[in-house]
């Protein structure tokens, strides 16, 4: 009746076991430590960085606890170890004078970071510590601000195709010309009919710009500008653009409950509580990467590229290769129209991006390849305003709404701009004027008052059940401990970043835990009162208090979920905790609980009576079972 079979036990065991592996990686302290990787496009992190690293450490007299490579020397970064937050601090200033020649426009990015000391073995098996949130460890803080200059420049610049695209193939409003003039846009005519005739189809498409007709020597033109509302609401749209594509490369770094708020006119807070790799954090948010696609000028001769030779309709870059090459200044397709970017290989097995477009992106592309064939056509990446040509290839024929990005050089390269062109790219530029990485000196105080609510919480309700229930007691104990085990682990293995209203709801938890403990017991007493035998009062207590605790933990399951799913920031962080809390008491309040009064009492067949406190029964003395 209460003998569980050997398959039950053996998988608490191995839940038990489970939850103390992934549990311990917890209590492995972490080092402090600076992490080095490349601001720069064309430098790599190679083994003689990590000798520059050790060098620049030994010439200024920092003590460290060892300089590693971490990955392949293609794609990796140098970590240094050290023994104190003090050292630490010292030698980033020294590593930051070291390396970088420009300060303005460093070589190499210095970044304060935490290294796991969990052993390999574990981190193998993903035994990893929790992430804790800024309240609780720190993490980083940047303050992000709208380049509106460049927002305008784009803006203009789309501006001018739009309006070029708009009279291209209206013989009613062909212009002879169309120049930029600071801010404005120049289209001249050689009469007025036509200037008018224009001037009707674009203010009709484009109700944003302003339009003045005026002439001078050379002739009639009409004068094309923004307006001033119109670039407002452009730097308003491009920072809550902004703010979701952050969002999503957020996601895509795997950090949890991250704080991003737009702060002001044309600024964001981005905040990354428990972050571990802060540079590479930097990197991908900090990158303005905007994917651009556009033709090869073939009326310049090769090798005869200088600035007296290009038309004003194109402009002079440098391919992959470091060689001249002109394209024109008309965007064929932008990174707007992406609707999917993976990391891959193309058919020489070399790391390539795979490029989805969305109907529009397709059609554009159909309609600009279509009469191109033989034709060269550059991809090109920008980037804080700099332009990198990936690459220049021949069509062979129409392109459709799917291609690939080839010549990526290695696969991090090719997987780091999948992310970014598969998030978004920037709708403004942007430019981080403030960083701040949080030390967990701030938390520390947090961290312990945390830690003692939840012990002396625990230790007071173990010594409350032992004393009223006795052995039952003891036995709710058990279960409550299993209960912490396993949510502990769960947060660890599912890389939760704990925060104080986290530590909150593991105090909740608990509490909810041992409730179903109480029912279990409670119910136990009245089949005892009702004058069932010892083994069939646990039985039965068992099997009818299931379905009240199954009630009450669904409905405030339901609960959690609608926390979950409609809260932000620290509501969310204490539902996740909520929820997975209300999942391991029930396995824990029932499972392990009953394997463990049947291991203790399921032994005996005829059992006189059993610990669980005073049973009382009304209208009769007060026996003790």
């Amino acid at each position: 009746m209460n003998r569980y079979p050997v398959w039950k036990y053996i998988l608490i065991v191995i839940a038990l076991l489970l939850g103390a592996l992934y549990t311990a990686p917890n209590y492995f302290v972490e080092s402090p430590a600076l992490q080095v990787t490349t601001g720069s496009s064309i430098l790599k992190i190679t083994n003689s960085t990590s000798e520059q690293v050790e060098a620049a450490l030994k010439a200024a007299g920092i003590a460290h606890d060892g300089v590693t490579l971490d990955g392949n020397e293609n794609s990796t970064s140098v970590r240094a170890r050290f023994a104190t937050t003090d050292a630490q601090f010292k030698a980033k200033l020294a590593l930051e004078r070291a390396l970088n020649r420009n300060p303005a426009e460093p070589d190499y990015i210095v970044t304060v970071n935490l290294v796991k000391n969990t052993p390999q073995w574990m981190q193998a098996l993903r035994a990893l510590p929790m992430n804790l949130g800024l309240d609780l460890r720190g993490g980083v803080h940047f303050l992000m601000q709208v380049d509106v200059a460049a927002t305008t420049e784009t803006k203009i610049k789309s501006m001018q195709q739009s309006v070029r695209s708009l009279l291209l193939k209206k013989e009613e409003a062909r212009h002879s010309g169309i120049d930029r003039v600071g801010q404005n846009i120049e289209v001249r005519f050689d009469d007025a009919a036509r200037r008018a005739k224009a001037r009707a189809i674009i203010g009709a498409d484009s109700p944003d710009l302003l339009l003045t007709e005026a002439s001078d020597a050379n002739g009639l033109k009409l004068v094309v500008a923004l307006k001033p509302e119109a670039l407002q609401r452009t730097i308003e749209e491009g920072v809550k653009q902004n703010i979701l594509t952050l969002s999503k490369r957020v996601n895509e770094l795997g950090v949890s409950e991250p704080i991003i708020q737009q702060q002001g006119r044309d600024r964001i807070v981005v905040q990354l509580p428990g972050v571990q790799d802060v540079a590479r954090a930097k990197d991908i948010i900090g990158r303005t990467a905007t994917l651009e696609m556009r033709m090869v000028d073939d009326t310049v001769v090769p090798g005869m590229e200088s600035a007296a030779s290009i038309p004003l309709t194109s402009e002079l870059f440098t391919d992959e290769r470091g060689q001249p090459i002109v394209l024109l200044k008309d965007i064929i397709l932008s990174g707007e129209y992406i609707s999917s970017a993976i990391g891959t290989m193309d058919q020489n097995n070399q790391p390539a991006v795979s490029l989805d477009l969305n109907g529009n992106g397709g059609s554009k592309m159909r309609e600009a390849t279509r009469d191109r064939i033989g034709k060269r056509m550059a991809i090109l990446l920008k980037e804080k305003g700099k332009y990198n040509v990936l690459s220049a290839p021949v069509i062979n024929s129409e392109l459709g709404s799917r291609f690939q990005i080839t010549g990526m050089g290695t696969p991090q390269k090719a997987n780091e701009l999948a992310l970014l062109l598969r998030s978004g790219a920037l709708s403004a530029p942007m430019e981080i004027i403030e960083e701040r990485v949080i030390g967990p000196q701030l938390g520390a105080e947090n961290i312990a008052k945390g830690l003692y609510s939840t012990v002396y919480g625990f230790a007071a309700i173990a010594i409350f059940m032992i004393i009223y229930y006795h052995m039952f007691g003891a036995f709710s104990v058990v279960a409550l401990a299993s209960n912490l085990l396993f949510l502990l682990a769960l947060l660890s293995w599912m890389q939760v970043t704990l925060t104080l209203p986290g530590i909150a709801a593991i105090a909740l938890a608990l509490g909810m835990a041992i409730d179903a403990n109480v029912l279990i017991n409670e119910r136990i007493r009245e089949e005892l009162r009702a004058g069932e035998s010892p083994q069939k009062a646990i039985a039965a207590g068992f099997d009818r208090a299931w379905a009240t605790i199954l009630d009450s933990n669904v409905t405030t399951l339901i609960v959690g979920i609608a926390l979950l799913v409609f809260g932000s920031g620290p509501v969310r962080g204490f539902a996740v905790v909520h929820c997975l809390g209300i999942l391991t008491s029930m396995f824990s309040s029932v499972f392990v609980s009953r394997g463990v009064v049947n291991l203790w009492y399921g032994r005996t067949k005829k059992l006189n009576k059993v610990s669980i406190g005073t049973v009382w029964t009304p209208g009769l003395s007060v026996t003790k079972q």
